[in-house]
């Protein structure tokens, strides 16, 4: 049933946020002693970390990795989102930007693929591998980063919606829209040109629109390589795969967004009125602006109601996963254990309610236009999205050294696979991606910019983010070593499981056949 084939993947995303470290059994005694009649600590298959026994099914095939990782990128960041970055940059700064991105994420996807492939333990993701193969610090302060960002991507999933519904010039304030929504989650190259101008005129401005597209047009990659790791331990035979996935991953982004962006910068002028930008109270997805520009009657509302719908099912997946990370931090010891609380229906209540509560951040927007609220928590997500992406190339790097030094080779059969590319584009991915975490606020920086909120939204991450590790590093890891040493890091718990799980391969696909390489 497609139902079946669901769940897992939802169950795989929340599963990575985290590094599974079950309770002991006086723990777990000792926290039930304090629930009331109603309540237990919940004990499904994703939260019991790598290795246990009652966990998931290995049901996933390549394609369906792949499709969980696109699904959970695709959303408003591209539909609507990708507006900003044609009228800040032009059509061409627009194709230009995204395919520097889709190339940067090569590196971050294969470089974990390559791990995940290896050791695709059940319960294993980014956080988890930061965990093990780096220190407990980066796996606790990765864990927590990616529960406050997606609880953020909730309010940002509401704020864009309204922003939408305002295309139909709907009497309904925006306040009570805001109330409706909210529970529901719980020839353009030639004029006005391929390039603009943004923030100052002349050479000066044509860099910053470029780098204002490129750090705005991170927003519609985030965590995609991250849900596509998340998927490995319910993959069939995945160090068979996983490679496969990685692969055609990459091809499938340079399809959907590439070849996306190239038809908005086709269909849609950069200087039209209605794409999303700072001190726009409403805004149309360019493909609804594109269709209405054709003059095909009503076709455009439908494409408008089709982005509200995406923006209801990624806030509903991002709050998910928010509430499964919580949920799993306190499983793990690393954040109260309330949080562990459910209900006899299995719903981890309090977390929930918890990540809920940021859809209130989306209320701001009643003291600044939607667009600038969007791009405040745009700001933020980006932050962690980048902190994110550096840590997968470095985890990566730091696996990659520990594999040769333990004689973990493909020559020998150990390992899978080693991707094309690569330690050299884990590298190249991880100094850009650190460049462009420093740029991510630039334009309060330049002359007559200078904008506090924006500063605060596109740094506090790094705040955070350090606030977090060394909080963890000089109270429960003070005795951790910074970084685990390579030869000491354990390449080989969990890996006679995943061998033992693995299914011999199919037969080959014959000549006729080549088409469904592009489904599976």
């Amino acid at each position: 049933m497609k139902g079946d084939n669901h769940q897992p993947s939802l169950a795989a995303a929340a599963e990575q946020l985290s590094p599974p470290s079950p309770m002991s059994g006086s723990e777990k005694k000792q926290q039930q002693q304090h629930l009331s009649s109603d309540e237990e600590v919940c004990k499904p298959a994703t939260s019991l970390g790598a290795g246990a026994s009652e966990s998931t099914r290995r049901g996933l095939k390549s394609r369906h990795a792949q499709m969980i990782a696109l699904g959970g990128s695709i959303g408003t960041g591209l539909f609507v989102g990708s507006g900003q970055g044609l009228k800040m940059g032009g059509p061409a700064f627009l194709l230009v930007c995204y395919s520097i991105i889709t190339l940067l994420l090569y590196g971050v996807a294969t470089g974990v693929g390559e791990i995940s492939a290896y050791l695709p333990v059940r319960g294993s993701g980014v956080a988890y591998y930061g965990h093990r193969f780096v220190s407990r610090s980066l796996g606790f302060t990765l864990g927590w980063l990616y529960w406050y960002i997606f609880s953020l991507g909730i309010a940002g999933e509401i704020t864009i919606t309204t922003i939408v519904i305002q295309y139909w010039e709907s009497p309904v304030p925006t306040a009570a829209w805001y109330t409706i929504i909210a529970p529901l989650y719980f020839t353009n190259w030639a004029h006005p040109g391929p390039v603009n101008t943004y923030l100052v005129d002349g050479g000066v401005g044509r860099l910053c629109a470029f780098l204002g597209t490129l750090t705005f047009s991170v927003y519609a990659f985030i965590f995609a390589p991250e849900m596509l790791v998340a998927t490995a331990g319910e993959m069939q035979s995945p160090r068979r795969n996983m490679p496969k996935a990685t692969k055609r991953y990459f091809w499938r982004l340079v399809i959907f967004y590439l070849l996306g962006v190239l038809a908005i910068g086709i269909l849609v002028r950069s200087d039209n009125a209605g794409l999303l930008s700072p001190g726009n109270t409403a805004a149309a997805s360019p493909w609804a602006l594109g269709i209405k520009a054709a003059g095909i009657p009503v076709l455009d509302s439908i494409i408008n109601a089709v982005i509200v719908l995406s923006a209801w099912s990624t806030g509903n997946s991002f709050l998910y996963v928010a509430s499964r990370a919580l949920y799993s931090l306190a499983l793990s010891g690393n954040a109260p254990r309330i949080f562990a609380r459910c209900t006899k229906h299995g719903i981890p209540h309090y977390a929930t309610a918890l990540s809920a509560c940021f859809a209130a951040l989306a209320y701001m927007n009643l003291g600044s236009t939607g667009s600038v609220v969007f791009n405040w928590l745009v700001n933020i997500v980006n932050t962690g999205a980048f902190q994110s992406w550096i840590c997968c190339c470095f985890i990566y790097l730091r696996f990659y050294k520990a594999a040769e030094l333990q004689n973990v080779t493909v020559a020998n059969g150990q390992l899978p696979y080693r991707s094309r590319f690569q330690p050299y584009a884990a590298w190249i991915s991880g100094i850009v991606f650190s460049v462009l975490l420093l740029l991510n606020g630039f334009k309060v920086f330049v002359k007559g910019n200078w904008d506090t909120p924006t500063f605060i939204t596109s740094y506090i991450g790094i705040a955070i983010f350090a606030a977090l590790f060394l909080g963890h590093k000089f109270t429960i890891g003070r005795k951790d070593p910074w970084m685990v040493p390579l030869h000491e890091m354990d390449l080989y718990t969990g890996l006679e499981d995943v061998l033992a799980a693995e299914l011999p391969p199919p037969p080959p696909i014959k000549w006729w056949q080549v088409w469904r390489i592009l489904f599976e």
